[in-house]
């Protein structure tokens, strides 16, 4: 009914964490830190990544729920809120399918920046043996 909450609510941490760890990521660069020579992917490109899967998970949950009449466009705008036991039912939803839903995509996420950086790492390694 709602479990797409969950998700969005866990989007707009991560847009405001990443926005923070732009300004920090930019503020160094400014005064010169970053010069360890290896190639890295930036952790507010890894957290866009997070942010794009969160989003269009819940963008298409939503897109569902209001197709199947879930969710309206007039108050109280979830049908679960006009009755006090499907409130129950909606709010037990949230807080099983939709943060198991939230953490399971945070997993795919975490695999995903370590198998990008295994392979930004094994091309570097590639390119240092030729040039060696």
């Amino acid at each position: 009914m709602a479990c797409f909450t969950v998700p969005l609510v866990e989007s707009v941490v991560v847009t405001a964490v990443e926005k923070a760890e732009e300004k920090r990521e930019s503020n160094t660069a400014e005064q010169g830190k970053i010069s360890t020579g290896k190639a890295m992917i930036p952790l507010s490109r890894k957290f866009k990544w997070l942010n794009g899967m969160l989003l269009g998970g819940s963008a298409l949950l939503a897109f569902e729920h209001v197709w199947h009449g879930e969710v309206t466009p007039w108050f109280p705008f979830l049908t679960a809120m006009s009755d006090k036991a499907d409130a129950m039912e909606m709010l037990h939803e949230i807080s099983t399918v939709g943060v198991s839903m939230a953490a399971l995509v945070t997993a795919a996420w975490f695999g995903i920046c370590v198998a990008a950086e295994a392979i930004l790492k094994r091309s570097a390694d590639e390119a240092e043996k030729t040039t060696v």
